[in-house]
């Protein structure tokens, strides 16, 4: 009959139906153009930036122990007329990277009664302060600014594993959305053929040509169908909010998704037999060397091995020596005529060591203990990334071959229906089989487009297992 030869035709040219029919008088947003405006706008994505800003403004911060500094200091006292000293001291020190202070100023001392430790009137010095064991080689500063240099890198991969986790989330949702999409577009097309078929069949039945039981397996049908597009439309509302949430203008103001965008549909045609998959090898390669999770913890290592070198000159005794060379007045003639310790010099040495070293023994074993257990969480942290990167490709494998597999279900349920068509044209057939075969082919269509919006999800996720997201 000329009505379900109607119907075939377009079941057969569904696909066709939904792209140039449907988006044609739509906006399309895509996955990348989604994943684009989240790595702009979402604040999750600039509260990752924020992070490698603080962390080189704390990188600054630490180098601050080597600046340059001015100090002047002036004492004065006078008493029932009586000037007893005036002590006048301007002085520059300049720390080093290798832990030799050096220091130069100038003294202006006056007064009755000054202390016999000052030199009286005005001269110049110009020294140098050495730690010659505990500190040499290391010290606190030198950690810092370390510790400084790979917090920035830390806080780098940080970021890279924030936006990570937040594309993959983005893109699941966006997947989703595209299924529920999908669905409510095959239900609105299924309606409208319920909607000419029940017509038809109405219209048979006037001409006395089919019975009132007809009509009324045709009007089932087509309130099911529709009951299944309205809450396949509700669906599709809740993943399109969802979506929204991951949407964000460039002023900081949350967008919600219209209805006259739709998601990109070019995908439907790709035939996922065909697909470029790609190389396991290559995925378990990048995780295991470029993985932001791994690579931070490994920066947690080398900060753990700056923490233990540091509190390794815990274990040494103290031994500073400081020798500053003098001249009279403010010239700097005189500097450096005499040798070290023949004229004109001030020196002297400091030297201290806890008998017991319990405090530095115990900080340096807490640091070695942790720098052990760093270690082994690398291991697990690289196993555990691994694992996920080789569950990702075999999901990704089972899906392309489910899809396969449907693809041929969905081609199977269509000749059926139009064997029955056939056979109900003739009479040796009923519209509920004609029904049933319908409904078949409708949840074969649904299923393999959710297989098929699966199948490019799981490539999303062997890209973030592998930590590619960016």
């Amino acid at each position: 009959m000329k009505q379900f030869n109607l119907i075939t035709s377009l079941v057969l040219c569904f696909l066709l139906f939904i792209f140039n029919n449907v988006e044609g008088q739509n906006k399309t947003l895509s996955l990348d153009e989604t994943l684009n405006i989240i790595r702009k706008f979402h604040p999750v994505a600039k509260q990752a930036d924020l992070l490698v800003s603080l962390a080189n403004a704390s990188l600054q911060s630490s180098r601050g122990a080597f600046d340059p500094a001015v100090y002047v200091s002036n004492d004065r006292k006078t008493f029932d007329g009586k000037n007893y000293y005036s002590y006048s001291n301007p002085e520059i020190k300049i720390p080093t990277w290798f832990g030799v202070d050096l220091k130069a100023g100038v003294e202006n001392n006056i007064g009755d009664r000054m202390e016999p430790m000052f030199s009286a009137g005005k001269s110049t010095y110009a020294g140098f302060s050495i730690p010659i064991l505990k500190n040499f080689l290391f010290d606190k500063r030198r950690a810092a600014v370390q510790q400084g240099k790979i917090m920035v890198n830390m806080s780098s991969q940080d970021r890279l594993l924030a936006i990570n986790d937040l594309l993959y989330e983005a893109a699941d949702a966006y997947w989703a959305w595209v299924s529920a999409y999908q669905s409510y577009v095959i239900l609105t097309n299924t309606l409208a053929i319920n909607k000419k078929r029940f017509e038809n069949v109405k219209q048979l039945f006037i001409g006395g040509d089919r019975a009132a039981m007809d009509t009324t397996e045709a009007l089932s049908q087509l309130q099911s169908i529709e009951m299944m597009q309205l809450q396949s439309g509700l669906n599709l509302q809740k993943q399109k909010l969802l979506l929204s949430n991951f949407l964000w203008s460039d002023s900081n103001t949350p967008y919600e998704l219209t209805d006259d965008i739709v998601p990109d549909s070019s995908w439907n045609v790709v035939l996922v037999k065909d697909y470029p998959l790609p190389s396991l090898i290559d995925a378990l390669s990048s995780a295991t060397t470029m993985h932001p999770k791994l690579l931070m913890v490994g920066f947690k290592q080398d900060m753990l091995e700056v923490d233990k070198k540091s509190k390794f000159q815990g274990l040494l005794p103290t031994l500073n020596i400081n020798y500053n060379f003098l001249n009279k007045g403010y010239s700097s003639k005189g500097f450096f005529e005499n040798r070290l310790f023949q004229n004109n010099y001030k020196y002297g040495f400091q030297f201290g060591l806890p008998l017991f070293q319990r405090q530095a023994r115990g900080e340096y074993s807490m640091a070695k203990i942790k720098l052990t257990g760093q270690q082994l969480e690398k291991k697990h942290q690289r196993l555990e990334i691994e694992n996920k990167v080789k569950y990702a490709f075999s999901e990704l494998i089972s899906l392309q071959q489910q899809a396969v597999l449907f693809d041929q279900n969905v081609k199977n349920q269509l000749l059926l229906l139009q064997a029955e068509e056939t056979k109900f044209s003739i009479g040796e057939s009923s519209l509920f089989l004609v029904n049933t075969r319908e409904n078949k082919l409708l949840e074969s269509q649904q299923k393999m487009a959710e297989l098929k919006t699966k199948f490019f999800k799981s490539i999303i996720s062997l890209q973030w297992s592998a930590g590619q997201l960016r």
